[in-house]
């Protein structure tokens, strides 16, 4: 029989361990769903890209790399006002996810990009030659050759992200971050801090062998 403290605890690390998946879930769908066209658009107006346009690439770029060479626990004091505005709240579960997915967004554009770099070109100029719109280009070459590499640069930032909330909950939001740092930190309880690098670190395991499974799924067809 477990005693009461014990049977709280395991209470607690299941509610914060679905926490981090729901923060780290998320922030990581809602930052693809921003990054990856953010990406592309990137890639389409790159020199040489089907809509070259030096000024709007700068423009976007520069914005992407500001967001992404911010600290992220700067980040996360920085748009507590957003987090408000959002989520009416600048703790819990919620607020965390509101900075997670703005520093997952331009990571994911910047690795979109590069996986885009790495379709052949002649591909691009084929389908241009066959007539096909930039959509086409986009939807039907480009998004398709590169698809192993964006998921594995998906992968990155699920990983990525697992980090990013831990330390979220530095300042309460929530998840197995916040269980360490209120329970193995400020309450001198060293085994439990240990148990959350080890529960992180089979997260982390796991969401890394699923993303590298996936890729090579993708890669073999």
């Amino acid at each position: 029989m477990l005693d009461n403290f014990s049977q709280a605890m395991l209470e607690l690390f299941a509610t914060s361990l679905w926490e981090t998946v729901v923060m780290v879930g998320i922030s990581g769908t809602v930052g693809a769903l921003l990054g990856v066209p953010l990406g592309v658009f990137l890639r389409l107006t790159d020199r040489g890209g089907v809509l070259e346009h030096s000024l709007l690439n700068k423009g976007v770029g520069w914005l992407v790399n500001a967001v992404r060479s911010t600290p992220f626990i700067i980040l996360l004091v920085a748009i507590i006002p957003l987090t408000r505005f959002l989520t009416g709240s600048s703790i819990g579960t919620a607020a965390a996810v509101v900075p997670l997915t703005l520093a997952a967004a331009p990571f994911v554009a910047r690795l979109v990009e590069a996986s885009l770099r790495e379709v052949d070109p002649g591909l691009i100029e084929a389908a241009q030659a066959m007539g096909a719109t930039t959509g086409q280009i986009v939807w039907k070459v480009l998004l398709p050759e590169a698809l192993p590499g964006i998921v594995a640069g998906l992968t990155i930032t699920f990983v990525s992200l697992t980090g990013y909330s831990a330390m979220a909950g530095a300042i309460g939001g929530g998840g197995l971050g916040d269980l360490g740092i209120r329970y193995g930190y400020q309450r001198f309880l060293p085994e439990i801090m240990l148990a959350v690098v080890l529960v992180l670190v089979f997260f982390v395991q796991a969401v890394q062998s699923l993303g590298d499974w996936v890729v090579r799924r993708m890669s073999h067809r």
